[in-house]
């Protein structure tokens, strides 16, 4: 398992850049398995007292299980934790019924730029793998977003030898990915090597697990029968079927992901 200690070097490498070069830094934590990860990476980073505020963007929509592993381990583990709503879009009834793609724009997208605003976050750290989603793959490690909070995927910096862009203009923030290298697998087998807790979505019950969670309202269970960290490792080492196959598949074609993550979408 050297290689997870390779995989974990670079992202706290990344991770003590981003706090060393940036100001107002924060982590975006939505209690899934990358993120908890990420999360559980950071600690290490700092040596069990992360130095900055961790970020929950709460839609009001998530599983109640989620809110509970959020309330459990953000007391234990001494958090400076931000829950993020859009109270006004909440208030109008904005809800995945009337439109995913309006509803995500609104309680995740709008809700992060106010909370960006509010405390003026200059750096973002957040979960994503390239390997989840093709337009995920167009990433970078430090990659800049517009002063109205826009991602331009046409114009990225390019990363050679380890040398990322982190001169911010005064308007500007950047989306920190310190797991870009990782895959779904690797997370797992992580998770397996440092006992890391997780949301009990992930595991089986009566033939089903949550592979991919968010809003319950987007999210399906896939057959399986991995109870347990070890089965899910075997299991993804055979599958073919995709990560994020159980969400909401009218958001996540590739044009419609595009759009989103180009209007500030996690």
């Amino acid at each position: 398992m050297d290689y997870l200690a390779e995989l974990e070097n670079k992202t706290i490498y990344i991770i003590r850049e981003a706090y060393n070069r940036f100001k107002n830094v924060a982590m975006l934590w939505s209690i899934g398995k990358d993120s908890t990860t990420l999360l559980w990476v950071v600690r290490k980073a700092f040596f069990g007292k992360i130095p900055f505020p961790i970020m929950h963007i709460d839609t009001s929509y998530k599983f109640k299980e989620i809110y509970e592993f959020r309330d459990k381990y953000s007391k234990e583990w001494g958090l400076n934790l931000i829950i993020s709503r859009n109270e006004k879009a909440l208030a109008e009834g904005t809800c995945p019924e009337k439109g995913k793609l309006n509803c995500c724009n609104s309680l995740k997208t709008e809700a992060l730029k106010m909370t960006i605003s509010e405390y003026k976050f200059k750096a973002l750290l957040l979960a994503i793998r390239r390997d989840e989603h093709g337009i995920r793959a167009k990433e970078r490690y430090f990659s800049p977003r517009t002063a109205d909070f826009k991602w331009n995927y046409k114009d990225q910096p390019a990363e050679l030898w380890d040398l990322y862009k982190s001169r911010i203009e005064e308007e500007q923030h950047f989306r920190i990915h310190p797991m870009l290298h990782w895959t779904e697998l690797d997370i797992w087998r992580y998770i397996e090597k440092e006992r890391i807790p997780i949301v009990n979505l992930y595991l089986a019950k009566n033939g089903k697990r949550y592979r991919s969670i968010g809003c319950a309202t987007c999210c399906a269970p896939v057959d399986s029968k991995a109870d347990s960290i070890r089965k899910i490792v075997k299991e993804l080492e055979t599958t073919t079927i995709a990560e994020r196959s159980g969400r909401a598949q009218d958001k996540e074609d590739a044009y419609t992901m595009q759009r989103l993550r180009s209007l500030g979408y996690m």
